[in-house]
Parts: structure tokens; sequence; C-alpha cells
């Protein structure tokens, strides 16, 4: 067994093989690096810049609000595999929060509750619409961001919701009727 760490979230992972993706915080494989290689984005103390104070309390508050949406599509999903996927979705988000108050040096606000529809391809769409608005602003930050792991943060972020993107389109297109 070895010993992984995600570069993005800092969690570990134990296994024969690092994951493709982490299982925490979505991050792509290239940021799970061998426990004595890695640099958790959130272990690096960094005077931050306005901006990216700005931007990741915007994050958290887009993250927080994500989970509490995908929680309530979890608890409407019509079948058992759609809401496990809304709660795998609804846990990821929420780690990116954390991931967040770890950099800012504050605690984790209080989970509020979102509305969302009775209908499985009304929130597939929401989905979509909310992922793509997250994967464009995390864009802009890493643009924005003066600070090396700050910057790593936000590309990473933006890779996690087009996969999340991804996967909804890969089942309202799919044939499946299991869905």
């Amino acid at each position: 067994m070895n010993l992984y760490i995600c570069e993005i979230c800092g969690d570990a992972y134990i296994g024969a093989e690092k994951p493709s993706d982490c299982p925490f915080c979505g991050a792509k494989n290239n940021f799970i690096k061998p426990a004595d290689e890695a640099r958790p984005v959130v272990s690096e103390k960094t005077e931050l810049s306005e901006i990216s104070r700005k931007n990741l309390m915007e994050t958290l508050e887009l993250e927080m609000r994500a989970n509490a949406i995908y929680n309530c599509m979890a608890g409407k999903a019509a079948k058992y595999k759609i809401n496990k996927m809304y709660k795998r979705l609804a846990k990821v988000e929420l780690e990116h929060a954390v991931i967040a108050t770890k950099i800012l040096g504050i605690d984790l606000p209080e989970i509020g509750s979102e509305m969302c529809s009775d209908d499985d391809l009304e929130n597939f769409q929401k989905t979509i619409e909310l992922e793509d608005h997250a994967s464009s602003l995390y864009k802009k930050f890493a643009s924005e961001a003066a600070e090396d792991n700050i910057r790593k943060l936000f590309g990473a972020l933006m890779q996690v919701e087009i996969g999340h993107i991804e996967l909804i389109q890969g089942i309202i297109g799919t044939k499946d009727k299991n869905i």
C-alpha cells in the first residue's frame, strides 16, 4: 500500500496505485502525489492579495450554495444512482468550500438550504448551468491570482467543475433507462 496526498485539498489516499481523481475534492490525477512529494495548496501560508481574498470568499459562497442545491437534488432524485451522484457532488462541493476556509483562515459557515426541481432532467440542466458558471469564474480567478498556490487551486477547481458538466452530459445522452 502507498500513501498519496492531493495537492489541492491536502487529503491523503491509501492504495496500491494513485486514484485517477482525488476521491475527496475531485482534483485530476496530476495533482495527486506520493506523500513525500506533495505540496498541498492548503498547507502553504500565503499572504493573500485583496483580489484573491475576495475571489476565495466568492468561491466559498458558490460552493456552499452548490452543496445545498445538490443535497436537495439528491433528495428528489427518482433513481438510486442519481441520488448517489448528487450526494457525491454535494460532498465534493463542500470539500471545495472547506479548502477556501482553510486558506482564508475562517470557520465554515452554516450550510443553508436551496430549492430544486422534482424533475431529474430540470435538475441536470440546472447542474450544467451551475458548473458552467463555476468553471468560468474559476478560470477568471486563476488569471487574477498573484499567488502561485491560489492560481493552482483555481485551475484545478475549474477542471473539476468541467468534469461535472461532462458527467451530467454523459447521463443526459445515455441510452440507459435505469437512470
